[in-house]
């Protein structure tokens, strides 16, 4: 089956895409050093960052639009605020060693505005991590001339898009749409391609950034180490390392 064969890509690209980003930000918090988590959730980078790193609680900040689940992380004595990552960030300039939102990008309204203020709130010589999908791949180039929604670019605000295969859905069935609802945890608004998202942390004032391509599809997973770093490009997702 079709699908069966882009899901188990995808399942490959993204385990391996989030390797890759954890290294970054457990590697920058080796020695110590604030962190802010973006998308927090209840606070699962406290949890390994904490057994890997030694992290202290103090030193784990967090924001998280979801009042709910704020809550919970509240409750187990994490600083985890509620708060929109398309506003001004309620922190001190040079406030953290290390900045990382993985899969947040794509969801906000303003993610220019969202990567200025990471380069504000890091202190000289601080990290950010993002990891996000790549609107130019090969993948997606195909679904538009197919006459398809890409996979990579927004979601729609309807199901009825989804059930009737417009969209071509990869992603793993426990990840429940909720494209319809007032506050959508999926849907994508803003997608960058590898190319202007370098160029454009470069452009703010980053010394290092380095991006790492994962998933060009619809070459098989036997391939993909390899290909990746031919051509990042076009590949499905892509993690940026940014050092200010």
């Amino acid at each position: 089956m079709l699908k069966n064969y882009f899901r188990a890509l995808y399942q490959r690209t993204m385990h391996e895409a989030y390797a890759h980003a954890g290294t970054g930000i457990t590697r920058t918090l080796a020695n110590g050093g604030d962190c802010l988590d973006c998308g927090a959730s209840t606070g699962y980078w406290y949890t390994r960052l904490s057994a890997e790193v030694g992290l202290p609680k103090e030193n784990y900040h967090g924001i998280e639009w979801n009042r709910h689940l704020v809550s919970k992380a509240v409750e187990n004595g994490l600083d985890i605020q509620q708060g929109d990552l398309n506003k001004v960030l309620p922190f001190a300039d040079r406030r953290f060693k290390c900045i990382f939102g993985l899969s947040v990008l794509e969801h906000l309204l303003n993610p220019c505005h969202y990567l200025k203020e990471c380069h504000r709130l890091l202190e000289d010589g601080g990290v950010l991590v993002l990891l996000t999908p790549n609107i130019s791949t090969y993948f997606t180039a195909a679904l538009i001339l197919a006459g398809k929604m890409p996979s990579s670019g927004p979601h729609p605000d309807s199901d009825a898009l989804i059930r009737s295969e417009e969209l071509f859905k990869v992603s793993d069935e426990s990840l429940q749409s909720d494209t319809e609802s007032d506050t959508p945890s999926h849907r994508h608004l803003v997608v960058f391609s590898y190319s202007v998202l370098g160029k454009y942390l470069r452009t703010m004032g980053f010394s290092q950034v380095d991006g790492r391509g994962f998933g060009l599809y619809p070459f098989p997973n036997f391939m993909q180490p390899v290909l990746e770093r031919v051509d990042p490009y076009h590949c499905h997702q892509m993690v940026f390392i940014a050092r200010k």
